[in-house]
């Protein structure tokens, strides 16, 4: 379990310099995080720590991250956010 301390460490890595990004990273965290695999969770704080260009890109879909564990990340993350919002 996600200890709160943890959840908010993410959450705060999640708060980039771009809208887009937090709207598309923050919410993912509070609804789908904890729901990760351990080697999910790993790589999605792997991709955070991208910079916030190559985020944007990946998740505006005007690119695709050269690494297959990332792209798989980014597209995972859009489609529970479409799914989240369609509710």
């Amino acid at each position: 379990m996600l200890s709160a301390t943890n959840k908010s460490r993410l959450i705060w890595a999640c708060r980039r310099g771009m809208l887009e990004l937090d709207v598309l990273l923050a919410p993912f965290v509070e609804h789908e995080y904890e729901g990760l695999s351990p080697s999910q969770q790993q790589v999605f704080e792997r991709l955070l720590e991208c910079d916030d260009p190559d985020l944007f890109a990946w998740l505006m879909g005007h690119q695709s991250s050269a690494q297959p564990e990332f792209q798989a990340m980014v597209e995972f993350i859009l489609e529970r956010n479409q799914i989240r919002n369609q509710r």
